[in-house]
């Protein structure tokens, strides 16, 4: 087997960057270049101060100041980077279609093609080259095709399918300690042997009989099919939410009982006002896309409800707001704990703090914000993306705080959007004295002690439980 020497990453995104670091730590003798020609982020990966690091995931700047500038390189010479390369990780951002045919369904491939297109042009040596980002089935027939069409002569190509599962908060630790890793690839003498290259890389820290390796077709489906199932499962204990409001019964107590099944288990059984992130929705209505594509209507349709109550959920968590506070929330102060679609991450894509200030905004109410490592910049970003009005009217309506006491002073009502550990260890009974009156706590996600705060006086509403939302 040919020994690997390089390695590069195009994209120093929340896959690229984690991953490739700590392929970095356990193959020491390999060199990693991760590349991205935003210049900004390049920089921000080698401040000399960790704190600078553009993603913030816990033990993610321990492994990176062990191989920094040792065998981990991060920089913006995409073509030498590639060039030098023995395997190259494409690990850019495939979002959702926001024109044309597929528009918000299928993913915008354009930035794959501009990959396989730069690859093909600079390469001069034989490479092997490996789909990390989320894809649609059969996208690799498409980069084969370009590489192989447009490359230079006698270059030749392998690729592989090797989607990343990671859960953003906890990356580090399913990177070193994963439960599978999936390698797609041919079945030809070559396409084996490629992949027998990515499982050597691999190898070095995960066991093999937890590597698993399959045809590029089925490694491509199983990503979008993971992330489907998972979503699948929130869905399922929201909608149950909104009958155990109805009915008396306590969804936490529902979730308990359920997931003490073995054939159901216990993950992805805890009731929220909605899942976010990069991966979830963008990857379901891929899934909803490709199905129809084929004329699979019902299958697509079966998909597609997911995000419709996921949607719902947020909406109805937003209303409930609006309908508590007397109906009508204008000019009042509503103060959100946390801004991040999870906690221990500052990604914010598709967070339900986004849609709830959105909805909550449209009915003229005041926005004050708290979030541990999410910027008013990027809370401002997140709501001019959604086109509802003018940055300058967001301006208005959001502002960001440091300190949660100051944001959460004089509030009319407090919405708990991210599952921050430290929320749980403030001083409610602070809180509670410098809050306007009624005092409303909305729990989101379930983490507060409600009968300790309805002790205080607030009057609390918790997801799926009781009076509650």
């Amino acid at each position: 087997m040919k020994e690997i020497k390089n390695i590069c990453c195009i994209g120093a995104g929340y896959v690229g960057g984690p991953t490739m670091a700590v392929i970095a730590l356990k193959n020491p003798h390999i060199k990693v270049t991760v590349v991205d020609i935003n210049t900004e982020r390049i920089n921000a990966w080698n401040s000399d101060s960790l704190d600078e690091l553009p993603i913030y995931e816990p033990k993610l700047a321990e492994v990176v100041s062990k191989t920094r500038g040792i065998n981990l390189f991060f920089d913006t010479n995409v073509d030498k980077a590639i060039d030098e390369a023995d395997v190259i990780f494409i690990s850019v951002n495939t979002p959702t279609k926001m024109y044309g045919k597929g528009k918000g369904m299928a993913a915008d491939l354009k930035y794959i093609e501009l990959c396989a297109r730069q690859i093909a042009k600079v390469a001069t040596s034989s490479k092997i080259v490996v789909e990390k980002s989320t894809l649609p089935v059969r996208t690799a027939q498409a980069i084969k095709s370009i590489l192989d069409h447009t490359g230079n002569e006698g270059v030749e190509f392998e690729i592989l399918s090797n989607p990343e599962f990671l859960a953003e908060g906890t990356a580090i630790d399913d990177l070193l300690t994963p439960n599978r890793v999936l390698i797609g690839g041919g079945d030809t003498e070559k396409g084996q042997w490629a992949k027998d290259v990515l499982v050597s890389i691999y190898n070095s820290w995960v066991s093999r009989d937890k590597i698993l390796t399959t045809n590029l077709w089925s490694s491509e489906l199983s990503k979008l099919t993971a992330n489907a199932f998972l979503a699948q499962r929130v869905s399922s204990i929201n909608a149950i939410s909104e009958l155990c409001e109805v009915s008396g019964a306590d969804v936490s107590e529902v979730g308990l009982a359920i997931g003490a099944d073995e054939r159901i288990g216990s993950k992805f059984l805890k009731a929220s006002v909605g899942f976010g992130g990069s991966c979830f929705q963008k990857d379901i209505l891929n899934l909803v896309y490709i199905a129809k594509s084929y004329g699979l209507d019902e299958v697509a349709d079966y998909w597609e409800q997911v995000i419709i109550l996921n949607n719902h959920q947020k909406r109805r968590f937003a209303n409930k707001i609006v309908s508590t506070l007397f109906n009508t929330v204008s000019g009042k102060e509503i103060a959100f704990l946390g801004w991040a679609f999870k906690k221990d991450t500052n990604d914010t894509r598709e967070s339900a703090a986004i849609y709830v200030a959105d909805d909550l905004i449209e009915e003229q109410a005041n926005i004050r914000v708290f979030d541990p490592k999410v910027t008013e910049q990027q809370m401002l970003a997140d709501l001019d993306y959604l086109n509802s009005r003018n940055s300058e009217e967001n301006s208005k309506a959001l502002k960001a705080y440091k300190n949660p006491y100051e944001a959460l002073s004089g509030v009319h009502a407090i919405a708990v959007m991210t599952e921050w550990d430290e929320f749980t260890t403030y001083d409610w009974q602070k809180i509670y004295t410098e809050m306007a009156k009624p005092a409303f706590v909305f729990d989101g996600r379930n983490v507060l002690d409600s009968k300790s705060l309805e002790k205080i006086g607030f009057e609390v509403y918790s997801i799926g439980k009781g009076k509650s939302i």
